[in-house]
């Protein structure tokens, strides 16, 4: 395994082991999956690249979009909780309080 794989890969290990292990705030979380996403970003870019084929190459693109539209779905979610229970702790949201 080379160095770049086991950077890559360690990178996501770290990442998802934060959003296991440390979930107090939401905005951790957030960056813990953005983290996630840009470790696979990467990794897929690179793939394409060795490959050097024409068909997997819009791969990172797709990837790098539907991030985006992960962190601003979060973000917005990050300000409603925010305004509606005043901090962004997830163990002060729970899904069944009206």
């Amino acid at each position: 395994m080379s160095i770049l794989y086991f950077s890559l890969y360690s990178a996501f290990i770290l990442a998802l082991m934060g959003l296991a292990f440390h979930r107090t705030h939401l905005l951790s979380a957030l960056l813990c999956l953005e983290g996630m996403m840009l470790s696979l970003f990467i990794f897929i870019s690179i793939w394409s690249m060795m490959l050097n084929c024409t068909s997997h190459s819009i791969a990172p693109m797709i990837l790098l979009t539907f991030s985006a539209c992960e962190a601003g779905t979060g973000l917005a979610l990050l300000v409603a909780t925010t305004r509606t229970h005043g901090s962004d702790h997830l163990q002060n949201l729970n899904l069944l309080q009206c």
